[in-house]
């Protein structure tokens, strides 16, 4: 007959590695959120500055309406004031 006795080190470490495994997709999760936002930041400066480019040449009303959109700025004047300070 054989006896066996379980000792309770053996959930400890299969409790300590599902802790670090558990941190580790926390951390994973937060960095590729901050990288997400860190990218939404970016393309929406450089999607400002192509549309003030283009508004530079195309005067039209979708361009402008697009940087009103962006730029949470109402009037025309406004506009060409912040596309000058953007494209200089």
């Amino acid at each position: 007959m054989k006896f066996e006795l379980k000792t309770e080190n053996e959930n400890y470490s299969k409790s300590i590695s599902q802790f670090f495994v558990l941190i580790f997709l926390i951390s994973l999760i937060i960095v590729i959120c901050d990288v997400a936002l860190k990218l939404r930041i970016i393309s929406r400066n450089h999607e400002i500055d192509y549309n003030c480019r283009l508004l530079s040449v195309e005067k039209s009303k979708p361009q402008f309406k697009k940087l009103s959109r962006l730029s949470n700025l109402k009037s025309k004047q406004q506009i060409w004031e912040f596309c000058r300070e953007v494209i200089n």
